[in-house]
């Protein structure tokens, strides 16, 4: 396994961290009834993310899909899995919930050349890199792919929670290939989405949109499927960015960002599981304030 070039997960077990292996669930490891969401500790010390038990109310939340693939990986499955793959250990990653002055947040489509998870809506985020803490990493992640550079006093940083994400997301598509743990990390702007739309720069290998979403919005995307939007447009308006970069004004399909994850066949255009996640986070944390 890897330990100089990643950030890796690592458990914290008698007093010691000890590395997450590939095939192993992390939300499985601290779940006692197979449930699938629990509350943790996390840290990051000497470049291993370490989580640990956490009591009722005091840590943050982690969670994985009901269909997450290393929850249903069989014996025989695991054992088909490359050597290189099992090695790998559970990666760390970090998304960035930016909310402007007006309560607004960015969403991304990811462009379709990705490998992983194209032409699906997330919050800018990559991978944890070393030396990094996750407020570094966020604001890097979120100038690289928006253009957008936040200073990290600006910022007024907070987890919102943590996500188990697999690729591909269903057995069906194949076995497993990447194994995260996603940070959600929440950042208010004390901007508005428009005065920061006009440093919107994104880099057209990453994004091929981006949209600002409000709460209504927003609140219609975690909805359960088939819920009542009578007082939603029946499409948005997102950016669209070219091979070159420019920006054109560009509508999309409500529908598109309340399709969920097909149960079977191809994937589709959509927001993913872990940002609705952290979506809903993001509107608790609005009530709460």
């Amino acid at each position: 396994m890897e330990r100089v070039r990643r950030v890796l997960v690592h458990f914290c077990q008698d007093g010691a961290a000890q590395p997450a292996h590939f095939v192993q669930s992390i939300t499985g490891h601290f779940s006692e009834g197979g449930e699938d969401e629990v509350e943790v500790g996390c840290s990051l010390e000497g470049n291993r993310f370490i989580l640990q038990r956490a009591d009722a109310g005091r840590g943050v939340a982690l969670k994985r899909h009901a269909f997450c693939p290393i929850k249903h990986l069989s014996v025989t499955e695991n054992a088909a899995l490359p050597l290189d793959v099992r090695q790998r250990g559970v990666d760390v990653g970090v998304a960035t919930i930016l909310q402007t002055a007006n309560q607004k947040v960015l969403l991304t489509r990811r462009a379709k050349e990705l490998r992983i998870f194209p032409d699906i809506w997330v919050p800018p985020g990559g991978h944890l890199e070393l030396d990094e803490t996750l407020l570094d990493a966020g604001l890097r992640e979120l100038q690289e792919e928006t253009g957008l550079k936040l200073e990290p006093e600006e910022g007024s940083p907070n987890i919102l929670g943590l996500w188990e994400s697999v690729f591909p997301a269903l057995l069906s598509r194949g076995l497993p290939q990447r194994h995260h743990i996603v940070v959600y990390l929440l950042l208010r702007s004390p901007l508005t989405h428009l005065e920061l739309q006009a440093s919107l720069s994104p880099s057209p290998a990453e994004v091929s949109a981006c949209l600002w979403a409000d709460r209504q919005l927003v609140s219609a995307v975690v909805s359960d499927p088939g819920g009542e939007n009578h007082d939603l447009q029946r499409s948005v308006g997102v950016s669209q960015v070219s091979a070159d970069g420019a920006l054109s004004d560009a509508s999309l399909p409500l529908e598109v960002l309340l399709s969920r994850t097909p149960v079977s066949g191809p994937d589709v255009e959509r927001v993913s599981t872990g940002t609705m996640f952290a979506l809903k986070l993001w509107l608790r944390s609005l009530d709460d304030l």
